[in-house]
């Protein structure tokens, strides 16, 4: 089968696409034939050796897809070939095939396309188990989603405007907010114009935000104290501004607010149970219609390394997503 390869810790330029060995799967994998893997932050992190899970050598990157079952093992019962699927696979991704824990898959429904299906589980699962889960937003709070522009930070303005909450969303230009007004955001910071602690002191009358979702660390995060509101929750989701933060705790104290961490990826070993009442509700609700990623950019296998750099700079709007042999 053809792979991207991960041989040494480096940039999407380090990856090489060549011939390597279809996985068997176990006794409690299945096989897919993937159709569509999306790029995450993690993914990017992890083939320069930046990510916590460091695998071995060489390792095929990417861990969100959407494809077919090709092959069941003994033990899996719920599963069948044929069946149309997403999957989170950790690892093996970006390849024509992987062999993934069944416990991991899930059937997609007749109307969502394998591009949409590898961009949902990761971005839709982390803002819900964080909205919803960790920080218990309500409906009529104030939700302040920082990189609202990327493919987590539409996800919470788009679960946080159908929770009933009032969206704040910021990004880094007029084109990304666009996208996040059109996801449900009630009012849009250019943080690249705009003092984002004091149009959010503006937009909620000096209260603060209640709930403030922030993927990006470091500076944000750091200002996003001085514009939360009393007992409200910062939902530290990931740092992709690069710096993580340090924290005086008097300010928490001060403010008698929370800071709420969000690991999503190790919910599947710590409490499964949250991850599957996640999923249920998640394509409930896109079976209503109430939410749909959007994918902005989708590119052939032979352009992998293209989606990913597009991703490390911040180039996309939504998720991107890698069509594999299609």
């Amino acid at each position: 089968m053809k792979a991207v390869l991960c041989k040494q810790w480096g940039t999407p330029q380090d990856l090489v696409l060549e011939d390597f060995p279809a996985p068997t799967p176990q006794d409690n994998e299945v096989l897919i034939e993937v159709k569509a893997t999306s790029v995450n932050f993690p993914d990017v992190l992890m083939i320069a050796g930046k990510y916590q899970a460091k695998p071995p050598f060489p390792f095929i990157p990417c861990g969100e897809v959407g494809g077919v079952i090709k092959a069941v093992g003994a033990q899996v019962k719920h599963l069948k070939v044929g069946q149309r699927v997403a999957a989170l696979t950790g690892i093996g991704g970006m390849a024509e095939e992987v062999a993934v824990n069944a416990m991991a898959v899930v059937p997609i429904p007749d109307a969502m396309d394998f591009a949409t299906a590898a961009a949902f589980m990761v971005v839709y699962g982390t803002s819900h188990v964080g909205l919803v889960h960790r920080a218990k937003l309500q409906k009529g709070e104030t939700l302040l989603v920082h990189g609202a522009g990327g493919g987590v930070g539409l996800s919470a303005v788009e679960i946080g405007h159908h929770l009933g909450a009032k969206v704040i969303a910021t990004a880094s230009s007029a084109e990304k907010l666009e996208a996040a007004r059109q996801k449900g955001a009630d009012f849009l910071i250019n943080y690249e114009e705009e003092d984002f602690v004091e149009k959010v002191k503006e937009y909620t009358q000096g209260k603060g935000a209640d709930v403030i979702y922030d993927p990006v660390g470091g500076d944000v995060f750091d200002k996003s104290m001085k514009c939360i509101a009393w007992e409200g929750r910062l939902l530290v989701v990931g740092f992709a501004g690069g710096r993580i933060p340090q924290l005086s705790t008097n300010l928490v104290l001060l403010k008698g607010c929370s800071l709420v961490g969000l690991f999503w990826g190790n919910y599947m070993s710590k409490n499964p149970a949250v991850l599957v009442q996640s999923m249920m509700e998640l394509f409930k609700w896109y079976g209503e219609g109430h939410i749909k990623p959007l994918v902005s950019k989708n590119y052939p296998l032979e352009q992998y390394a293209q989606a990913m750099t597009d991703l490390l700079e911040r180039k996309a709007i939504g998720k991107i997503v890698v069509t594999i042999g299609q």
